[in-house]
């Protein structure tokens, strides 16, 4: 389980996160819902460990990760898929990917099943990453992201500005990963998307959880409502 428990963080005298708490069990698919602006891309950096947190516990598989780096947590089994890919656009598919490998020391090579994933991987491995379009550096990210071998994964709205047919593609994957047993937690606009995906679901605003439940209430939870724009 990779869980968060009463968070509380701030930008300067602002409160972003208050009291928030979320759990993302393995095998599931957790989608995290909001508005712009309400604390869901915060919420997850603090997850990784790229921002800190004033209060709260944050665990892994049962541990206490709340003051680990960045780098502890990925080598523990949590990877991270940034708002906006953050790929090296002056590296190549193949260096991006070998990338990923820093987070798992004994690993040497990128595993072939990233591959079959994403096929269109292996065909671009020695173009560089900004020559991609948008929907194959998404690609690219993920990858990159599961080349280290992650019992969770995080996605921050990985639809974003990608062409339909790769939404699908994506969508496979995440459901694909899930079956396998990787806990995935998703925080997309896409509602139709995320209805799709939902194992189970929590609804942020102003930053706290305003909302949570089973993915298959949430149309009669009237979820779309709460989170349109």
């Amino acid at each position: 389980m990779l869980k968060a428990e009463t968070l509380d963080q701030y930008y300067g005298g602002s409160q972003i996160l208050r009291g928030v708490s979320l759990d993302v069990p393995p095998g599931k698919v957790t989608v995290l819902l909001g508005r712009n602006g309400v604390g869901k891309t915060t919420l997850l950096k603090c997850l990784m460990g790229a921002l800190p947190v004033k209060a709260g516990r944050m665990s892994l598989s049962g541990e206490d990760v709340t003051r680990l780096k960045p780098h502890q947590r990925a080598r523990r089994g949590l990877g991270y898929v940034p708002q906006g890919r953050d790929i090296f656009g002056r590296l190549t598919v193949r260096e991006n990917l070998l990338m990923g490998l820093a987070a798992n020391p004994k690993a040497k090579t990128v595993p072939d099943d990233i591959f079959e994933l994403f096929p269109v991987l292996k065909t671009m491995l020695h173009r560089r990453g900004g020559d991609l379009s948008g929907g194959q550096q998404q690609q690219l990210a993920i990858g990159r992201a599961l080349a280290a071998g992650p019992k969770y994964l995080i996605l921050d709205e990985p639809t974003e500005g990608i062409q339909p047919s790769i939404i699908k593609d994506i969508g496979r994957v995440i459901t694909l990963l899930a079956e396998r047993g990787m806990g995935i937690l998703l925080v997309e606009q896409y509602y139709d998307f995320a209805e799709e995906l939902a194992d189970f679901y929590a609804v942020m605003q102003r930053g706290e959880i305003i909302r949570s439940g089973t993915g298959e209430t949430l149309p009669t939870d009237g979820v779309r409502q709460m989170v349109a724009i």
